[in-house]
């Protein structure tokens, strides 16, 4: 155990640890996988290090994208929201490739569905990143793509499959270009938002980030399908309990709360992405199953995005530092209206999915306590009401439903109309 780390990562780690030995008794008596969330945060190898002859190629290169991400030189990082555009159309690009790959053979050869996964991925990650400004470019991308693909192709050709790869290579390709075209028109960051009013308890910002606000959804007929009832009127007593705790909990002198705070400050889509692929991992699910999940995930969060920002924007709520300047945050402060929390919307939407992918009580129980986490550090930083996050997760949970309920059915590709 590393004496160095925060007391808080400290006891979560120790609690993980302690819950993994339940967990593998558990798997010696059943059949049984432990939730790879809480296998990876008690120590076991990171995603990063899971190679796609080890698990599937969806998985290999969501995991190179979050690497993408997370690389990228300092202030050219990719924001929580290029994060969500960036993962939603990469994971419905490999899913796609894999069942028209699936669908595809000649002369008695089948495509590959992986080489399918990958080739698409390439494209996507090739030509979407400069095509849409998420600013996770670097001049060595191309060529470690380019390397990783022909890894992939190598071992397929050594294995004697290099007829099945490189069949799977075109269909993916064709679907990556179908992909990067569709993202090119999904008018993000185009749409103004609506006139924000001067009043009392109005937000106090200025030239707010749009989120996905107006942008082409995958799932929902519009960004205002879910939109939440408005918040509590400043003169309630609703609302004045709310902003004494947040408050009451950012201005405790609190090592958890500050932990929680800064650990949840910059976690978004790449984080929430590796969490799902743990899970797939873990539970050893095929390319196919593999690809589907990380695209509904992905897409909820796309679509939750959207939404959020919708109902951000539908009623402009003041942060609880701009109503109430005695006290400030623990972190920086979002540049948009604090009703509903973005966090908690993106979080529950990602549990929402995986746990209907992987509903073993372990699993469901994880997912549930980390949207709950994420919810909780946002109020604890000073950035929202405790409504803000509660309505943020009822949020997340009815797109990811409406994602699960409008999904392809059997073997269909999700259809990019």
């Amino acid at each position: 155990m590393n004496p160095d780390l925060p007391e808080t990562t400290l006891r979560r780690t120790r609690a993980l640890q302690s819950l993994m030995v339940t967990l593998l008794a558990l798997a010696a008596c059943q059949d049984f996988t432990a939730p790879p969330s809480i296998a990876s945060s008690a120590g076991s190898p990171a995603a990063s290090e899971t190679k796609f002859w080890e698990a599937n190629s969806s998985v290999a290169w969501n995991t190179t994208a979050r690497e993408l991400i997370t690389a990228a030189p300092p202030g050219r990082a990719a924001s929580a929201v290029a994060q969500v555009r960036v993962l939603a159309y990469l994971s419905v690009a490999q899913y796609n490739a894999v069942v028209r790959a699936e669908d595809t053979k000649a002369g008695g050869v089948h495509a590959s569905p992986a080489a399918a996964a990958a080739a698409a991925s390439l494209v996507v990650l090739k030509t979407l990143n400069v095509l849409i400004g998420t600013g996770v470019n670097f001049p060595s991308a191309g060529a470690m793509l380019d390397a990783k693909l022909a890894a992939q192709r190598n071992a397929a050709v050594a294995d004697g499959k290099g007829e099945e790869f490189a069949m799977g290579e075109a269909v993916g390709r064709a679907v990556g270009a179908e992909v990067v075209t569709y993202a090119s028109t999904d008018n993000a960051n185009k749409t103004p938002p609506p006139y924000n009013e001067p009043g009392p308890g109005k937000w106090t910002g200025t030239n707010s980030v749009r989120g996905l606000y107006g942008a082409r959804t995958f799932a929902l007929t519009s960004g205002s399908q879910f939109r939440p009832v408005a918040p509590p009127a400043i003169t309630s007593q609703e609302f004045k309990d709310a902003l004494a705790e947040t408050r009451a909990e950012a201005t405790r002198d609190s090592k958890d709360n500050q932990d929680l705070a800064v650990l949840w400050a910059t976690r978004g889509g790449a984080y929430l992405n590796g969490v799902a692929t743990d899970l797939i991992v873990a539970h050893h699910r095929n390319e196919r199953d593999a690809a589907r999940i990380l695209a509904l995930a992905n897409m909820a969060a796309f679509d939750v995005t959207n939404a959020c920002f919708d109902a951000k924007f539908a009623y402009y709520l003041i942060r609880p530092t701009q109503y109430d300047p005695t006290f400030t945050t623990r972190v920086g402060l979002p540049n948009h209206p604090s009703y509903p929390s973005g966090h908690s919307c993106q979080t529950a939407s990602y549990a929402t999915v995986l746990a209907d992918a992987f509903p073993e009580k372990e699993a469901r129980d994880y997912l549930a306590q980390l949207f709950k986490d994420a919810s909780r550090s946002r109020m604890v930083a000073g950035l929202h009401y405790l409504f803000d996050c509660t309505v943020g997760e009822e949020r997340g949970r009815n797109v990811a439903n409406w994602v699960l309920r409008t999904a392809p059915i059997g073997h269909g590709e999700i259809l990019l109309d």
